[in-house]
């Protein structure tokens, strides 16, 4: 069985490497380049998301709401006699 102290010293050594190792620069220059796409992009987070979602329910709730009164005040106007004219 290996001695832990020895995969201990390993697992430091190749974090090491990677730390001092190209790919860490790739990898922060392939961040950046994303970070930068994204901002020109027009994007939400979820959260923004979420929150215009529920306002739009309760807007669309609202006009149904206001739509179904129209029609009530539309129908009692029309049954109601018409003025006469004087």
């Amino acid at each position: 069985m290996a001695n832990p102290k020895i995969l201990d010293e390993i697992g430091s050594k190749v974090s090491e490497l990677l730390a001092n190792s190209p790919a860490k620069d790739l990898e922060k220059n392939a961040r950046a380049l994303l970070a930068s796409g994204f901002s020109k992009l027009d994007l939400v987070t979820r959260e923004e998301f979420e929150l215009q979602k529920e306002a739009l329910t309760r807007y669309r709730d609202k006009l149904t709401e206001l739509e179904h009164r129209v029609a009530q005040l539309e129908a009692e106007l029309a049954s109601r006699p018409p003025a006469e004219a004087g």
